[in-house]
This record gives structure tokens, C-alpha cells and sequence, in this order.
């Protein structure tokens, strides 16, 4: 029973040793990609790059957020 524990907790060890997070993204790495709304997503991947609350491809004017 010792021998069974001593291995699952070596075992438990190694695959806890192995979890990876990825860090969230730098604020210089944002910055690169141009973040118009400063909500933290990147112009490229955002839907609503000047947060006016209108989605890109709804918005006839999609980087001003005065206009719709």
C-alpha cells in the first residue's frame, strides 16, 4: 500500500509538473497589433474595433465611434 502511494504521488508530481498556462498577452504585443478601443483585443481579432457597441461589418464607419 506505502509503494502505491509513494508512486501515485510520484506520478501526480510529473503531471502537474507538465500543466501550461499561457500568459496573457503583453501590452506591447496589443499595442503592435493596434488596440483603437483599448479593451485589450487586438484591432484584427476584435468585432468591434471602435467600441461604438455596433459590430465591424454592421458599422458603415467601423474605426469611428462617433459614427455609425
Amino acid at each position: 500500500m506505502k509503494s502505491l502511494i509513494i508512486v501515485l504521488a510520484a506520478a501526480t508530481s510529473l503531471v502537474s509538473a507538465c500543466v501550461v498556462v499561457p500568459d496573457p498577452p503583453h501590452r506591447d504585443e496589443v499595442h503592435r497589433g493596434g488596440d483603437r478601443d483599448r479593451d485589450g483585443i487586438p484591432n484584427r481579432a476584435d468585432r468591434d474595433r471602435d467600441g461604438d457597441g455596433v459590430r465591424n461589418r454592421n458599422d458603415r464607419y467601423p474605426d469611428n465611434r462617433r459614427r455609425d
